[in-house]
């Protein structure tokens, strides 16, 4: 989250105004720890099996709220069964962990390409126990040797790929950027589609900011972000996952106690507004949205969706564009069900359809990697 050194200075006055020169003079004032994001370095060189130097790539997928709710069992040679970890779910904003399985379709994507790339071919068995429960895992995955397997080029930007969250540069979606999208997707069953006409983005701009706003002003369901919110360093470090929120005007308003979750939870407060003042930034800098749409909404499309897009942001990390998923407008709970019905007839998604995924596309600079916790924390054996 970005405060202005303007309000920044207003707020915390003449007496910390030193103070506050000071932290913003030092742009490593608590910065990301590094221990948080050691993840994204792979796998270590002394790691033999596998199924884990594949796992160490695929906990790098994107997820809700960066919950990372993937738990594995190891216990089964050769094996890895997935399932999720039901201590880690949105149950306000996602009631039907639609976007949970979503995420689990990106791990899955990034673990078989990882495998291709150690020499292992991974068949992937979805809900090997029947109709998926969280009792029941998601998927068995058993990894065969089989040398001279082809690198998806992809796997490169796995590293590479980010989220960002910030505000986009002022210029539009290159038209080769968005027939290179086009072209590389290629799923009849999961259509992507991109609008960068003023007027078309202007009407989706409205409903993701009405979406955003909804969510905010419904008490549980802001809440829910809040709850996963980890503010400072220190709480990114022991915590390793969630919404982080860091740098040095967090730190400074953190000590002027403008920066607590019961602050950010209170309308008017500068928690609060800083928070819906920089999500409204970003989506007032996009100049293009896309999304993917299916005919039905089975657990196996979720899980398709999920490696259909993860494989479309590390596609737009190789072309240098940035991509932030939207989901507020697209969540199931009474409240949203009006403004989901709106985005979906301003994206030709007809009835009986599923709006599975929705984001903003442009160009911006690098935010750094998103905290991982550590592969141990995932695995049983």
């Amino acid at each position: 989250m970005a405060v202005s050194r303007k309000t920044f200075l207003r707020i915390l006055g003449g007496g910390i105004v030193v103070a506050a020169g000071a932290a913003i003079a030092v742009p490593r004032l608590d910065a990301m720890p590094a221990a948080a994001v050691e993840g994204w370095r792979g796998p270590g060189p002394d790691e033999a099996d596998p199924r884990r130097r594949a796992l160490a790539w695929a906990l790098l997928a994107p997820n809700p709220h960066n919950l990372q709710s993937w738990a594995v069992d190891l216990s089964q040679p050769d094996t890895i069964v997935l399932h999720v970890d039901a201590a880690r779910l949105l149950p306000q904003t996602d009631s039907f962990s639609r976007q949970i399985l979503i995420g689990h379709g990106c791990f899955l994507e990034i673990l078989a390409m990882a495998a291709a790339a150690d020499g292992y071919r991974a068949e992937v068995t979805l809900f090997p126990e029947g109709e998926w429960r969280l009792d029941k895992p998601v998927a068995r995955v058993v990894f065969t040797r089989q040398p001279g397997l082809a690198v998806d080029p992809l796997f490169a930007e796995v590293p590479r790929r980010r989220t960002v969250k910030g505000k986009f540069e002022a210029r539009p979606l290159d038209p080769a950027h968005k027939t290179a999208f086009l072209a590389g997707h290629a799923l009849p069953t999961l259509p992507l589609a991109i609008a960068d006409d003023a007027e078309s983005v202007e009407r989706l701009r409205a409903l993701a900011v009405a979406g955003s706003e909804m969510e905010m002003n419904t008490h549980r369901t802001h809440k829910e972000s809040i709850d996963v919110a980890r503010i400072g360093a220190a709480e990114i470090a022991a915590h390793r996952d969630g919404i982080s929120l860091k740098g040095p005007m967090i730190w400074a308003l953190r000590q002027a106690g403008q920066m607590t979750p019961e602050k950010a939870m209170t309308p008017g407060t500068l928690a609060w507004n800083g928070g819906r003042d920089y999500a409204m930034a970003g989506y007032a800098s996009a100049r293009a949205f896309g999304w993917i749409a299916s005919a039905d909404n089975t657990r196996e499309t979720q899980i398709a969706t999920g490696r259909a897009f993860v494989r479309l942001q590390l596609a737009a990390r190789a072309l240098g564009v940035a991509l932030q998923p939207h989901s507020q407008t697209l969540q199931e709970y009474p409240e949203m069900a009006e403004l989901r019905a709106a985005m979906h007839r301003q994206t030709g998604t007809p009835a009986g359809a599923m709006l599975q995924m929705f984001f903003r596309l442009g160009y911006a600079g690098d935010p750094g990697p998103s905290p991982r916790r550590a592969l141990p924390s995932f695995v049983t054996v």
